[in-house]
């Protein structure tokens, strides 16, 4: 028999977030969480997404074992400003046994009905800042630090259930040219001097912060149209500022102001740390700091993270004017691979930045739609 059980205690919590661990801790593509970030998630001391947002942490049980996981979500700003009656769900994960998933899912629906909500909806974060989509393709590959790895079995299981595609997200890799092509480098010049625009470099990540704030306020123009869409708020800001610039290699990042300094577009590239968070296996103590410094300093393999460009300047070649510096970093750094991360299928605007890079395109997540 199956029990699932709502719980909130700290040890029941990390029995949560250690569930995934264990059971992907001998697979070869998955790439852990830092486990004590993960844990911080759930705290609402920690993350003050809770301000604005519902959260019911759901184990399934079978004879005293846990044997799947899942969060049940409610994002307010989402249900009360952008009118989208939705009840979300992340953190999915369960053995091979569709009846466990059909348990963990139940019960989402029932406190979705509870709430009076329309349907259903994963996996998701608590907003578009977090992990989303589940695996469907591309299994052999590695995840990166802002994805979830899940096995082929998950989708087979949301199908029997009567869940439907929602919203599907590519990844692509590609090698990055070396030399950066004479097209490029007349392109950007051009679009530099058509627009008056100007490159900002940095030296360290301190000179980055005063730029933040912008950069996610640019952010939430360039996707505002999304059907995904949810606006960033202040505090997640002040989160991801602390979550990620630690992380940050300032060579990577690529910020392009007007003649006014005002900032039109920029672009996140971080050197990869799917290796070295393997290594690290889901701790920074004592040696796991060691590996991400280690890959942050050098590395072959980099990471788009997130690309965000004024609508008054989308389609008039800024990214060219990026990608042109990044390409010569990454070929300073001796990166000889680089990929994506998730882009919405129809996102073609971005997904055309790659062009010039030859890209393969060999990842693809989904979410899943329920009416309730």
């Amino acid at each position: 028999m199956i029990t699932v059980k709502h719980i909130t205690s700290k040890s029941d919590i990390k029995k949560f977030v250690h569930f995934q661990h264990d059971m992907y801790k001998d697979n070869p593509y998955y790439v852990p969480p830092i486990l004590k970030d993960e844990r911080d998630i759930f705290d609402p001391e920690k993350n003050q997404v809770f301000k604005n947002a519902d959260c019911w942490m759901l184990l399934a049980y079978r004879d005293d074992k846990i044997v799947g996981r899942v969060a049940a979500i409610i994002n307010y700003v989402e249900i009360n400003e952008q009118q989208k009656s939705k009840m979300r769900f992340g953190w999915l994960d369960m053995i091979d046994d569709i009846e466990v998933t059909k348990a963990l899912l139940a019960e989402v629906e029932r406190i979705g009905h509870e709430k009076n909500l329309e349907f259903v909806e994963g996996p998701v974060g608590f907003s578009n800042m977090d992990k989303a989509g589940m695996l469907v393709d591309g299994f052999d590959e590695m995840n990166t630090m802002i994805t979830w790895y899940n096995h082929p079995y998950y989708m087979e299981h949301m199908e029997k259930l009567g869940y439907l595609k929602e919203t599907e997200w590519v990844e692509f890799k590609f090698t990055p040219p070396n030399p950066i092509p004479e097209k490029i480098n007349k392109f950007a010049s051009i679009i530099a001097e058509r627009y008056k625009l100007t490159n900002l470099k940095f030296k360290t990540a301190k000179e980055i912060l005063p730029y933040v704030d912008d950069m996610f306020d640019l952010l939430n123009k360039t996707y505002s149209s999304l059907v995904t869409f949810v606006p960033i708020q202040q505090y997640q800001i002040e989160l991801y500022k602390e979550k990620y610039m630690p992380y940050i290699n300032p060579d990577f990042i690529e910020l392009v102001i007007d003649e006014q300094e005002k900032l039109v577009g920029f672009a996140i590239t971080m050197p990869s740390f799917s290796e070295a968070l393997k290594k690290a296996n889901g701790s920074l103590f004592p040696f796991g700091f060691l590996h991400l410094l280690k890959a942050k300093k050098s590395n072959t393999k980099a990471a788009f993270y997130l690309i965000g460009i004024d609508p008054a300047y989308q389609g008039k070649g800024v990214t060219a004017m990026m990608f042109r510096n990044i390409t010569q970093n990454l070929i300073d750094y001796g990166v000889t691979e680089c990929e994506t991360n998730p882009e919405l299928e129809d996102n073609l605007a971005v997904q055309a930045s790659w062009k010039n890079y030859d890209p393969t395109l060999h990842k693809r997540r989904r979410t899943y739609r329920k009416e309730l």
